[in-house]
C-alpha cells in the first residue's frame, strides 16, 4: 500500500557537515524537510522508493539499485564521517522488476553500494527516526520521454497498491540551476519560469500540464527535477491527494523545493 509521497531537493549544501558556515541560508528548506520527516515517520513505511539520479544510469532504461547494504558516499564533498546503512527490499524489488518486464517497460537491476548525494541528502534529512526502513532506489532514464516516466510511475502504483508492504515514495531533484548570473549554469530566463511553473503544476495537480512542457524549455532551465517528478505524478495518477508546497528558496542560485502530497 502507498502511505506517503513527497518531493525534495538533494543539494549537499543542505547538510551541516558540508555547508556549516552558510547552513542558515537554507533554513527554510531544512525546516520544511524536518516537517516532511515527521510526516514520513508518522506514515510508518516499511520501504522507501526513491526516484533520483544514481551513479549508474542508462539512457533507455530505468534502473533499480539492489546492492546490500547501501551506504552513503559524500567524500567528494569532504564528508568522511560514518553514515547509516540501508538494506534493500528484496521481495518487492523482485516482484516489481518481473512485473515491469512483462509489461515491456525497460528496466534493469544495478548494484551500487555507494549512495551518492542525490540519495544520501534526502535520506539523511528524512530518515533519522526510521532505522529499519528498507530502500529501493530507482534511477530515471534521460533518453526516455516524460510520458514514459509517467507511465512507469503509473505501472509502479498498481504494484504498490497491491502489496502488503507500507511504501513511501520520494522523488528528489533540484530545480533550475540557471536562476541568476551567479548560478552554477549561469542565467537563463527559463530558469525562473520553470521553477514557478513547477510550483503551479504541483499545487493544481496538473499532470497534463507537466507532461506537455516543451523540451527546449526543460533543457534551458538546467534542472534535475523534471523526470523524477513525472515518475511521482504517475504514481499519484487518479489518486485523491492534497499537494502542499512546504518551502521554496534559491539562496545559491539553484531552486530547492519541498512538497508533501498528502494522501486522502
Amino acid at each position: 500500500m502507498l502511505v506517503f509521497a513527497g518531493f525534495t531537493p538533494h543539494s549537499p549544501l543542505l547538510l551541516p557537515s558540508i555547508n556549516k558556515d552558510k547552513i542558515e541560508l537554507v533554513s527554510h528548506t531544512r525546516i520544511a524537510m524536518a516537517d516532511l520527516a515527521e510526516e514520513l515517520y508518522a506514515a510508518m513505511p516499511d520501504t522507501i522508493l526513491l526516484f533520483s539520479k544514481h551513479p549508474t544510469m542508462y539512457p533507455d532504461a530505468f534502473s533499480i539499485n539492489l546492492a546490500d547494504p547501501f551506504k552513503f558516499d559524500l567524500k567528494e564533498f569532504g564528508d568522511l564521517s560514518e553514515h547509516r546503512t540501508f538494506h534493500p527490499d528484496m521481495l518487492l524489488t523482485d516482484r516489481v522488476q518481473r512485473a515491469l518486464r512483462i509489461q515491456k517497460i525497460p528496466v534493469t537491476l544495478t548494484s551500487d553500494p555507494a549512495l551518492h548525494y542525490a540519495c544520501a541528502v534526502p535520506l539523511s534529512l528524512l530518515t533519522e527516526n526510521l532505522p529499519s526502513v528498507k530502500l529501493m532506489p530507482i534511477a530515471y532514464a534521460e533518453g526516455l520521454t516524460a510520458k514514459d516516466h509517467y507511465n512507469f510511475g503509473s505501472a509502479l502504483k498498481d504494484l504498490i497498491l497491491d502489496s502488503n508492504h507500507r511504501v513511501a515514495v520520494i522523488a528528489s531533484g533540484d530545480l533550475s540551476h540557471a536562476l541568476t548570473s551567479a548560478s552554477p549554469a549561469g542565467y537563463a530566463p527559463e530558469g525562473i519560469q520553470f521553477d514557478e511553473k513547477i510550483q503551479e503544476l504541483i499545487t493544481t495537480k496538473n499532470s497534463a500540464g507537466l507532461l506537455n512542457l516543451e523540451d527546449t524549455f526543460i533543457a534551458n532551465a538546467k534542472q534535475e527535477a523534471y523526470l523524477p517528478l513525472a515518475m511521482l505524478f504517475g504514481i499519484l495518477d487518479r489518486m485523491a491527494i492534497s499537494p502542499r508546497i512546504l518551502s521554496y528558496e534559491s539562496p545559491f542560485g539553484v531552486g530547492y523545493l519541498v512538497a508533501n502530497f498528502q494522501l486522502s
